[in-house]
């Protein structure tokens, strides 16, 4: 089993809890994610997925859920 790859990304645009939530849903139903770790004080995403993840795919699922990786 490989080792897993953890990337943080910012996200801009998020103002309460409610927009973590959707963050954190959208982001973790890209495949081959473990977690996701959401912090609303400074925007920060972070990822622990199988195998690295495409940044135009993580853009898309934060896009989906209303904000933009900054």
């Amino acid at each position: 089993m490989s080792e897993p790859v953890t990337r943080t990304w910012t996200v801009a645009g998020m103002t309460c809890h409610h927009c973590v939530a959707s963050v954190t849903e959208e982001v973790s139903e890209l495949p081959g994610v473990r977690s996701v770790d959401v912090l609303l004080d400074g925007g920060r995403l972070t990822v622990e997925s199988a195998a690295p993840l495409a940044e135009d795919d993580v853009r898309r699922a934060v896009e989906e859920a209303g904000y933009q990786l900054a």
